[in-house]
């Protein structure tokens, strides 16, 4: 009899918990263990929670890159996605094994501004088939069908602003009237970046005409793109090419025009020109693109002539959003679908435009802009060179 009544309460307790428990729950049915522990291992949760997203850059050397790098995870971040950032010091197979580390470990998606894509082919390889999709940043992946988007600048549009400001400000066409000639030398990007041969096709779009009816003269003879490429867009290699040329082309006389691809470029060209006794009285026409902190200051002075502006902010933006559109399943923001094939496959694109930056305009386009702030370009200002106006 005392063993029932203890079963009895013991039955009675356990209804009135399970009433308790009910009532607190609204009414819901209480689930069973298996379904509490199905119910964790399947809850849904937002796409960007728990992905992760490889940013691979060139370098850090150049502020460029760095730039890059913190406004492509600043977008990433704030759209919900982790980040890992890489820097390969310039190094081809560093990327490659930064990529392949990154790989082993779990990745989501990557970011790639190759330093020579050919070298990784092969990692592309294992991405694809690992289904890790991949966005080309700046610089095309070629010979690969790894790629889903390509965001970039309109490269050959840049090597037309460069031209074009050399055209103008070296007024070539007086120069042509009056039978006369302007001495020039190029230097352009490194021979295993597809950019650098569209930054060339873009200039010599424009000058072409004044080389070959001699309005441009080029004393080293060097004009086509094998013979005027730097690899890696060194300026510690410009500043030894330009010195020998000087030495061997122009002793005795001055140079009036150095086409430079980058500013990185035209920073060894104006290393070079600075140890060979140049003053501001015969100082050339420098060109480049990037309008780098330290390019600005030489710009301001009337060092390099001009830069293009390339706003890396908007290519960060269009570059998270096409992230989020192969982890998503959804559509990026597409602008070109037909010019850029890398060999294997036509890669979709989305190309930013760009901007001609010289002392004139400097201050409404990068510091009104809010892309720096003055402080950051006052230092080191002096005299501007007349001859780069």
């Amino acid at each position: 009899m005392r063993n029932s009544v203890r079963k009895n309460l013991f039955l009675g307790f356990c209804t009135l918990i399970a009433v308790i428990f009910c009532t607190s729950c609204g009414g819901r049915k209480v689930p069973e263990i298996g379904e509490i522990l199905i119910s964790t291992e399947e809850k849904e949760i937002p796409v960007a929670q728990d992905k992760v997203v490889g940013v691979f850059m060139p370098n850090k050397t150049e502020e460029r890159w760095e730039n890059d790098a913190n406004n492509i995870v600043k977008n990433l971040e704030n759209l919900g996605y982790e980040t890992k950032t890489e820097f390969a010091v310039n190094n081809s197979y560093t990327q490659e094994r930064q990529i392949r580390n990154m790989l082993e470990k779990g990745i989501d998606c990557m970011v790639i501004c190759p330093v020579n894509s050919q070298i990784l082919l092969d990692v592309l390889k294992e991405a694809k088939e690992k289904q890790v999709p991949v966005i080309a940043y700046d610089r095309m992946l070629m010979d690969t069908d790894a790629v889903s988007y390509y965001a970039s600048f309109d490269n050959e549009s840049i090597g037309v602003s460069i031209g074009t400001y050399i055209k103008e400000k070296a007024e070539l066409d007086q120069v042509r009237q009056n039978h006369e000639s302007k001495t020039i030398e190029f230097f352009m990007g490194s021979p295993d970046d597809n950019n650098a041969i569209r930054v060339y096709d873009g200039i010599m779009s424009v000058l072409k005409p004044y080389l070959e009816d001699e309005t441009l003269v080029v004393k080293s003879g060097r004009v086509e793109f094998e013979d005027t490429c730097i690899m890696r867009w060194s300026g510690y290699l410009a500043e030894k090419d330009v010195t020998y040329t000087l030495r061997s082309k122009y002793k005795g006389s001055d140079i009036d025009i150095l086409c430079c691809a980058n500013d990185s470029i035209a920073g060894g060209v104006i290393e070079a020109l600075d140890k060979e006794g140049y003053e501001q009285e015969n100082w050339p026409i420098i060109t480049g693109q990037d309008a780098q902190i330290s390019t600005m200051k030489e710009v301001i002075k009337g060092r390099q002539a001009m830069t293009v502006f390339k706003d890396t902010r908007i290519l960060a933006d269009k570059c998270a959003g096409m992230v989020q559109a192969v982890l998503e399943q959804t559509e990026p923001e597409i602008n070109n679908r037909d010019s850029y094939h890398n060999g294997v496959v036509t890669v979709p694109s989305y190309l930013c435009t760009t901007m001609t930056v010289d002392v004139e305009n400097y201050k409404e386009i990068l510091i009104d802009s809010g892309y720096y702030k003055e402080s950051q370009l006052s230092s080191g200002t002096g005299t501007v060179n007349s001859n780069s106006q």
